[in-house]
């Protein structure tokens, strides 16, 4: 089973203007040759409905907002329903009146305090001195030169503060705006073979991509990739193959050494 993903720093990610992740899927083809080429998906905005931005949550890319992406997690995984959406999957042994999730004292659902709590969670932390020594800048120098960090986009600049986003709902705060964050990922769908054929939000040519699974946190991760089949960095890469085909034979064709470095690099993120 596809696990979800973790959410720490997710207040940044919601926070990238749609004309940046656009950008970053245009220039791709130009970076790898054409191989690679992200795709883009716009998603709705359950708190604005009719509306739509471009999606960033989920394996799927399936949501926009982390208001909508926490509302749907709240009703699939939990069985909550709530205000976005507001309806049982099943009414089997159901004894609850619907939404089951009620504003508070302070007018706050659990989804908006969820949500509060995501956005203030910190990205997580690069194992500086690890990162400083020769083997991880060596690796993260065969990182790019492998073509790794065309999809891994190391740098990432959100939008400024005070820019009204999720069909104005939301309002970039200014711990949230014109940061530059270090996701390694670029938060667009690509088929790499690993992809399950479901379509959700997107045209039926998502069916097997996935959302680049940002790379912050790596070391904290005992197993990789969505379906979490990977028990090691090495499988994980060994297992990129349609678009991402070229760098994981770049990959295997380095020397050893040069492929323990790389490995230390990713185990600074």
């Amino acid at each position: 089973m596809a696990r979800r993903p973790q959410h720490p720093g997710d207040g940044f990610v919601e926070a990238i203007d749609d004309r940046t992740l656009i950008a970053i899927a245009e220039e791709q083809p130009e970076l790898s040759e054409g191989r690679i080429h992200g795709e883009v998906v716009q998603a709705p905005i359950f708190e604005a409905p009719g509306q739509t931005r471009v999606g960033r949550f989920g394996w799927k890319d399936q949501h926009s907002s982390l208001l909508s992406f926490i509302g749907d997690a709240y009703l699939n995984e939990m069985g909550i329903t709530n205000r976005l959406r507001p309806t049982d999957v099943t009414t089997v042994l159901k004894t609850t009146n619907d939404p089951e999730d009620q504003p508070d004292d302070l007018g706050l659902a659990d989804i908006d305090h969820f949500a509060q709590f995501i956005r203030g969670t910190m990205v997580p932390p690069r194992d500086t001195a690890l990162a400083a020594t020769p083997a991880a800048i060596r690796g993260g120098e065969l990182f790019r030169r492998v073509g790794c960090s065309v999809c891994h986009v190391e740098s990432i600049t959100t939008a400024p503060a005070g820019t009204v986003i999720d069909g104005g709902m939301f309002t970039v705060l200014e711990a949230l705006g014109n940061k530059v964050i270090h996701p390694f990922g670029d938060f667009l769908l690509h088929d790499i073979g690993t992809g399950d054929g479901i379509v959700q939000v997107g045209p039926q040519d998502t069916a097997n991509k996935l959302r680049t699974a940002p790379l912050w946190g790596l070391r904290t991760k005992p197993r990789f990739m969505h379906d979490l089949r990977s028990l090691s960095l090495e499988n994980a890469i060994s297992r990129h193959e349609g678009e991402a085909h070229e760098p994981a034979r770049r990959f295997k064709e380095l020397s050893p050494e040069e492929r323990e470095a790389l490995i230390t690099f990713l185990n600074t993120l």
